[in-house]
């Protein structure tokens, strides 16, 4: 019976060779995937309608141009939506001093007849 529990062992001397081995050809799988990925998503259509049974390929190599009309109205419906946010927090600001204050006032008001009530009961 062997002392590991059944398992071989290896020989020491010759694993890190093996994996250095093994991970130099993963890297090799894995950068031939990469390339053949790229190779497929140059030539394969990526829409219905696009391919060689589609229409044809536009001079532009292929790439369609968007829009230009909806990239300002997008930008201007952030810049909106920025600015409402931003109206927004410094409103509640705003708001938050003016309630602070008037807690204040109330305290001060509330401190002020306490101390004349101490002073009237204590004469």
């Amino acid at each position: 019976m062997e002392p590991s529990g059944g398992r071989k062992e290896r020989p020491k001397g010759r694993e890190p060779a093996a994996r250095l081995e093994k991970a130099k050809q993963r890297s090799a799988q894995q950068e031939l995937k990469q390339r053949q990925r790229a190779e497929v998503s140059r030539t394969a259509p990526h829409r219905a309608g696009r391919g060689p049974a589609g229409p044809a390929m536009e001079p532009s190599g292929g790439r369609k141009e968007r829009p230009k009309g909806r990239e300002p109205a997008a930008r201007l419906e952030k810049a909106k939506q920025r600015s409402a946010q931003q109206e927004l927090k410094q409103r509640q600001r705003a708001e938050i001093y003016a309630l602070n204050r008037v807690m204040t006032e109330l305290e001060q008001r509330q401190f002020d007849a306490f101390c004349k009530q101490m002073q009237a009961g204590g004469e």
